[in-house]
């Protein structure tokens, strides 16, 4: 989905700790009503390198953890020499990519829009945002756009969340690494949000979709406006904590602006966590997290992706499966293979981490949905 681009600036890396809780409970997979053995099929294939870098697989089914497999990946030896230079933007560092400092966290690129997304909407259910319908540049009075349009001051949260803004943006024509790429440019200034804003507008709000990371940018600095506490902070006292995520890296900006489109860590079975989280629609041993609604609104409030078979919700991708019920699965998606899977119809959520970057093409998140429920009895 998204990469970053070498910055010119510091960029401060934030660790941060709260209480753990408890772990996964594990179990059979037959004891869940799933085979093992078409589990074991696709492990196979996924050691073999028959979808590129994959290092983790873990799938859940029932909230237990029914298989789990590690996979070692050399990163070290693949990128030594490629890094032009060190550092939490160069995709060839292996200090950092994809694991940070060869431990357990790795990065979840663009799955951090969706873990913003679920900070949005609990900050919505808590009153400090009104609801998705509230016009958003009023959160912005201190910028001014370099390329004034009424149109701008049309935008609300919801086409912020939706990728429906109207702002002129292609982060699909040029690979990351080239400047050209709008992402890469935004990345590659010293005021993200800024960047944004100075962006001309190319359609009214909601008239069309355009895969946006700098909209989960400004998404970031509204979220700062309306709680007063940055995105990893109150995620913390919100989410992480409760859900007994006891350590994270989340990447800042060169103003200090944490970096909600693609620059949170998380060990592989946490952002399970958030898989489940929604799908047991918001709710954590007994306490509701994510307000009433506010995950069926996420799925279902949703627009046609151009030239694919997904839609698009609030910073989740909605995937099509056959042979079931409700036929779409929530989403995330983050670059060089990092997948999130959530099949409600089949109480099942599953991980995938790996780095498939440069001419390695990364795990088919359609692909890897098929193979996982055909273990689904």
């Amino acid at each position: 989905m998204k990469t970053v681009w070498p910055i010119p600036a510091i960029v401060i890396l934030q660790f941060l700790s709260v209480p753990s809780l408890a772990e996964w409970e594990t179990a059979t997979a037959e004891s869940q009503q799933v085979d093992a053995t078409v589990l074991d099929a696709f492990h196979e294939e996924l050691a073999f390198g028959k979808f590129g870098n994959i290092d983790g697989m873990a799938v859940i089914r029932n909230g237990y953890l029914l298989y789990e497999q590690n996979y070692e990946v050399d990163y070290d030896t693949q990128f030594a020499g490629m890094a032009n230079s060190p550092g939490m933007y160069q995709y060839h560092d292996s200090n950092w990519h994809p694991w940070y400092d060869h431990g357990e966290l790795h990065t979840i690129q663009s799955i951090s829009k969706s873990v913003t997304s679920a900070l949005i909407g609990i900050a919505i259910g808590r009153g400090e945002i009104p609801s998705t319908d509230v016009e958003v540049m009023p959160y912005f009075d201190e910028y001014k756009s370099a390329a004034p349009d009424p149109r701008r001051d049309a935008i609300t949260l919801r086409h912020l969340l939706m990728m429906t803004a109207g702002i002129d943006w292609d982060e699909s024509s040029n690979a990351y690494t080239d400047s050209a790429n709008s992402a890469a440019a935004m990345e590659a200034s010293d005021e993200w949000v800024q960047f944004v804003l100075d962006q001309p507008m190319r359609a009214a709000p909601g008239e069309e979709f355009e895969y946006n990371s700098g909209i989960t940018m400004l998404i970031s600095h509204v979220l700062m406006k309306a709680t007063g506490m940055q995105a990893d902070e109150f995620a913390i006292a919100h989410l992480f904590g409760p859900l007994g995520i006891d350590d994270f890296y989340w990447k800042k900006t060169p103003t200090g602006l944490v970096d909600t489109e693609g620059g949170l860590y998380l060990k592989p079975l946490d952002l399970a966590k958030i898989g489940q989280l929604y799908l047991q629609d918001g709710a954590w041993d007994g306490e509701r997290l994510l307000p009433e609604g506010w995950v069926d609104s996420t799925m279902t409030d949703t627009v046609a992706v151009p030239d694919w078979v997904a839609r698009y919700g609030y910073q989740w991708w909605l995937l099509p499966y056959e042979g079931g019920n409700r036929q779409w699965a929530y989403t995330g998606l983050g670059y060089g293979g990092q997948r999130l899977l959530v099949v409600p119809e089949y109480d099942l959520v599953a991980v995938f981490t790996g780095w498939n970057i440069d001419d390695i093409p990364a795990l088919d998140a359609v692909m890897a949905l098929e193979r996982l429920l055909q273990a689904v009895r």
